[in-house]
This record gives C-alpha cells, structure tokens and sequence, in this order.
C-alpha cells in the first residue's frame, strides 16, 4: 500500500502536506469509493488525535456553550448516515493550467472528487440544544492542523451560514464507509458539508463556534476565493466529468464505453449528460445512475463508436432547470484555478 493506507497508484502531488487523488479510471462504475482510493487533500501536517482525549468547543453565539466527548456525541445525539460526495475546489485544475498558468497550486486533475457513506450526528441537532442567540448567521469550524500556508501561521478553519448548517445533512461525523474515520480523512471527527466545496467540511474539527458574520480564517476570507477577490466559495458547481477511457488512452476502432459521473448543487439536481465522439458537433444521451440520495454524484455511461484516428470525447450535464455547464475552461479560469465545471475533453488514439 501506499502512504497513508492509499492505493499503489495514487498520483501524490505532495507528500507534505499529503495531496493525492486517484487514477480517473479507478472513480468509474462504484457509487461509493473505497478508502483506499479516496482522494487526501490538507494544507499542512496531519494531526495524530486521540478519541478518548479529543473534545469538541461548541460556543461563540449560544445560550449553552458546552465541551462534547466522542461518547457525548453518540449518547446525547441521535445518529444519522449521509452518503455525500466530497469535492477539492481544485478538482480538474488541470484544465484551468492548460488555459494560463497558476503559480503554487496543485495540478489536481479528475480525481480529486469521491463519494462515501458518513455516520455521525446532525450538526442542526448540536446547535439545537446549544441555542444560537440572536444576530448568529454563520457557523465557523476550527481544527488543529496548522498551515505554513496562512499569512499568519493559524490553524485550517472556516464557515457555513446558519441556515445551511441547521438543514439536517451537515454532519459531525465519525465513520467513513462503516469503518472509524481514518486521520488522513479527519479523524477522529470531521465535518461533513454536503453540496459545498472541500474546504468547508473541515477535518479534525475542535471547534463550532457560532458568529454574526463569515469566518475570518485565512482559509475562508483570502484563500478559496473567487473573482472578484471578495466572492467566496461555498456551494460546488453542477457539472460532469468524464472518468475512462483515460487521456491519451489507445483504443481498438468500435463501440466503446464511456464512463462519468455528474453532481449538481444544493437547488438543481443533475437531469442529463450528453456524450460527444467528435468534439461537440453532435450528442447522444447517456445511461445516468439513479439519484443516491441528495447530495451524491450520479454515475453514468455511454457506448461511443469510434472511427479511426485521434478523437475528442466531450461530455456535459444539464440540470433539471435546464442549464448546462459551461463549454469553455477559458470562461472559468480563475486566479486560484478554482471549480472548473468546464465541458470535460478526452483525447483518445483509435487505431
């Protein structure tokens, strides 16, 4: 195995902080992805936290702070499993490098993106019996991992609103896929923020602190930003990918299966993925799993017959309010090569 418990193939950009994702190809055809394959993302040292020792602040905004155990949560708390994909903001930067350059950021390219089943508590339930006082609007999560990154040194942290972290499906979870949350994952307790980029289902959570205004975490408030510098990222940005055949991928001249997965955001849900074998000029529909839930990615496949040559498979996903994602990664390049929802191109040699 590799680090971290991690597949042999893994494409690690970093060792430290420890930045892998897996092979596309590895993604295709399981709705939920083994720990093995899962992608790792972190900004700096993975903490080694006891469970016994680890304790959760719960303050800021409340009528009751408290301190929670492990064994708090699970005895005061009702249990509930999410099955959620989890997405890198970066995912697919890749393509974003292919339009201009991004200097200091990770290459990330289809695969930093999984889906599993996470058991915890409702964070809603936690705020519940805390009571938010009036003025609360956001929800800040702290962790202990501490980021050469930040300007100044400070530990990873951001915020949700309010709103979104009393709707139920934001977790504070503690397996992953029925096994304890490893430490590469967040370990022993993460927070789990379906429909909204990684960076805010923060790992190794220490603390929920609740605020009248967003997060001033260097995490949130300079990075993980948008154009203009003051749009911060929060919900993901509905789309598709396309997983196998590989880039550059040698293909007999025939019928061949393609293989994707699509997501939408926290109002419109994936209605349809096309497929294109010659770069966009013509589409047919593709096979699209059954919705696993709200907030998991949807897995399709589509059979392309492929003449010989060089070939340019394209593939795009419309929501159920018929938008579709956009054509160009050039119309989403951004300075932190952040969320490209770009129409995903694969070139394959069919011989």
């Amino acid at each position: 195995m590799a680090s971290w418990g991690k597949r042999d193939d893994m494409i690690t950009h970093t060792m430290e902080p420890y930045n892998a994702e897996p092979p596309p190809e590895a993604l295709a055809g399981r709705t939920l992805t083994p720990v093995d394959t899962f992608f790792a993302r972190g900004h700096g040292p993975i903490p080694r936290l006891d469970p016994d020792a680890w304790r959760l602040s719960v303050g800021g905004l409340v009528e009751h702070p408290m301190t929670l155990s492990l064994d708090d949560l699970r005895a005061w708390f009702p249990r509930r499993d999410v099955v959620a994909t989890i997405q890198c903001a970066g995912n697919r930067r890749a393509g974003l490098l292919a339009v201009r350059p991004i200097p200091g950021k990770t290459p990330w390219r289809s695969g930093a993106i999984s889906t599993a089943r996470w058991t915890g508590v409702s964070l809603a339930d936690v705020l519940a019996r805390a009571v938010a006082r009036p003025g609360a609007a956001h929800v800040e999560f702290t962790a202990p991992d501490v980021s050469p990154e930040a300007r100044p040194r400070q530990p990873f942290g951001g915020s949700i609103p309010l709103a979104k972290a009393t709707a139920g499906e934001v977790l504070l979870a503690w397996t992953m896929n029925g096994r304890p949350l490893p430490a590469v994952h967040g370990g022993p307790v993460r927070v789990v923020v379906p429909g909204y980029i990684g960076a805010r289902s923060v790992k190794w959570v220490t603390g929920v602190t609740v605020r009248d205004r967003p997060s001033d975490n260097y995490f949130h408030a300079v990075a993980y930003r948008l154009l203009p510098q003051d749009a911060p990222l929060g919900p993901v940005a509905p789309g598709c990918d396309i997983l196998a055949p590989g880039e550059r991928a040698v293909l007999p001249a025939g019928p061949v299966m393609v293989h994707g997965y699509a997501f939408g955001d926290d109002d419109r849900g994936v209605d349809r993925v096309e497929v294109s074998s010659d770069g966009g000029l013509s589409w047919r529909p593709a096979d699209l799993d059954p919705a696993y839930g709200c907030w998991a990615w949807r897995l399709w496949r589509a059979v392309v017959d492929l003449p010989a040559g060089e070939i340019t498979i394209v593939a795009r996903a419309w929501d159920i309010e018929g938008g579709c994602q956009p054509e160009s990664a050039a119309s989403v390049w951004n300075p932190g090569g952040y969320v490209n929802n770009a129409w995903p191109r694969v070139r394959v040699v069919v011989a």
